[in-house]
């Protein structure tokens, strides 16, 4: 059986956006999502008018992979470099409000549970829907490239 690890994740992130769309209402973009940028080393906010869910299925996976997960690592990983006058170019974070309500929602979902001091993690439910996805995702490839079936 294919796991996250297993499937190219441009392809499970927009698959996993589509499904997060369908099947769970807790997940859902607000009102502001529209109008913000994601952090202050961006200039505007994302062309994408369904940037949210695709934040939110980005976010899953990095927490099935890396968690358990805190919300600042989440915004180290989301952060990106900022020009500062003729002085090389310094980190900056992601903005905090959007991961933290997109974590808040996962967790309205029963995709992901908050661990005592050490962050985020995918619950049971959340690993066998990702392990899902993924799998289909497999076989899907697995048609298109016939050295991949000995692995499904």
């Amino acid at each position: 059986m294919a796991t996250v690890q297993d499937v190219p994740a441009n392809i499970l992130i927009k698959r996993l956006a589509e499904e997060l769309r369908r099947k769970y209402p807790q997940v859902n973009s607000p009102g502001w999502a529209s109008y913000v940028k994601t952090g202050s080393h961006v200039q505007r906010p994302p062309q994408d008018k369904d940037w949210w869910y695709t934040r939110s299925a980005s976010i899953l996976r990095k927490i099935y992979l890396h968690g358990p997960i805190g919300h600042t690592d989440l915004r180290s990983q989301y952060g990106g470099s900022w020009r500062v006058s003729y002085a090389a170019k310094h980190h900056r974070n992601a903005g905090g409000s959007a991961i933290a309500e997109v974590l808040q929602q996962l967790e309205g979902a029963g995709l992901v549970a908050k661990e005592a001091s050490k962050g985020r993690t995918v619950t049971s439910r959340g690993r066998s829907f990702l392990d899902r996805l993924s799998n289909e995702i497999f076989k899907t490839l697995a048609k298109v490239d016939p050295r991949l079936e000995k692995y499904s």
